[in-house]
Parts: structure tokens; C-alpha cells; sequence
């Protein structure tokens, strides 16, 4: 990610973190490899004790979603675009 108006270097990413989204908090792992998950990102998530989430694992970062009721809609984008948005539609004339 860059921008021609900012340096090369982590921090432009940790600062799109920070005006993009809702809530960032610092959460630390526990001798036994636990996460307490902030209260204000429970509040933004809606969650409540007994509540599942999923922890999707995305390069170097780990993102924790509020588990949808379907594993398929909860990871749809999370890879990008695989294909050009005309690749499909190339592909099925070219069998014609």
C-alpha cells in the first residue's frame, strides 16, 4: 500500500488501520495462549460470552470475524480477485 505523498515504511498501513476501521485495540496472548478480545471490539462485533468467532490467518495478519451462519460468506473477498472481472465471460464464449 502506498501513497505518493507518504514515506515508504510500515506505518502508512497502521494509519489506513486507524481512519478505516471501527475499533483497533491491543490485545495480548496469555500464558496459555489465550486472547481477551477488548471490550470495545466486542461492542462494535455485537459479541456476548458464548458467542463464536472465526480467526482467519491473512499473511502476516489475523483477523477475528463474528461467525456468520455461513463459513462461505464469512471468507468471500478475503482472497482478492483471483480472475479479471471479464475472465469469466471471455472463458465461456471462448467454448462456444
Amino acid at each position: 500500500m502506498g501513497h505518493a505523498n507518504l514515506p515508504p515504511g510500515p506505518w502508512p498501513v497502521a494509519l489506513y488501520f486507524m481512519l478505516k476501521c471501527k475499533v483497533m485495540a491491543q490485545a495480548t496472548i496469555s500464558s496459555k495462549n489465550q486472547i481477551v478480545i477488548p471490550r470495545e471490539a466486542r461492542e462494535a462485533l455485537g459479541l456476548k460470552a458464548g458467542d463464536k468467532v472465526l480467526v482467519v490467518v491473512r499473511g502476516k495478519r489475523v483477523l477475528v470475524l463474528q461467525k456468520p451462519r455461513s463459513h462461505k460468506a464469512a471468507i468471500r473477498g478475503l482472497a482478492g480477485t483471483a480472475y479479471p472481472s471479464q475472465h469469466l465471460e471471455e472463458e465461456r464464449q471462448s467454448w462456444e
